[in-house]
């Protein structure tokens, strides 16, 4: 698997790189905590749940049965390692994979771990205001740009 750890830093070979209009929408590189062979993990700027993410692929598709084969196959270690960063960080009831693509036109998921009571981060309540149902995009909090990169770090940590 080609993955890199970030835990506590970045290399700056990794910033110089062009990356595709969605996913320098969702703050790259700010909100980069990992980053796989074909894809991107972001910490979703806008928090529906806390620890909410964005799956994005690399590549420049903008329809999922044009992602690169060996794409697909990534995605399955890309998947496991959120949930499991997730489970360690959330200690989420259930997850989200959202595919939504109206917006930002390059192939992304909106992750979202699901939980019944809200989760506290350093003094910021994050409650699922769609639970049990969808979640609640619009009911987001909103975080600064400190608040945004220490959330970002901390969540890498778990990769």
């Amino acid at each position: 698997m080609n993955f890199v750890n970030f835990r506590g830093g970045f290399e700056l070979e990794t910033f110089s790189k062009t990356m595709n209009p969605t996913i320098e929408k969702f703050g790259y590189p700010v909100t980069l905590v990992a980053e796989f062979e074909h894809w991107l993990v972001l910490l979703r700027p806008a928090q529906p749940t806390l620890g909410s993410l964005v799956l994005a692929a690399k590549s420049d598709a903008t329809a999922y049965s044009a992602l690169p084969r060996a794409a697909f196959a990534g995605q399955a270690g890309a998947v496991a390692a959120i949930e499991r960063a997730l489970t360690a960080f959330t200690r989420y009831e259930r997850i989200n994979y959202l595919m939504l693509m109206m917006v930002d036109p390059n192939v992304h998921f909106h992750v979202i771990p699901r939980y019944s009571a809200a989760r506290s981060w350093n003094g910021v309540e994050f409650a699922d205001a769609g639970w049990p149902g969808p979640p609640r995009l619009d009911a987001a909090v909103t975080l600064d740009a400190e608040q945004l990169r220490a959330l970002a770090a901390e969540v890498a940590l778990n990769f």
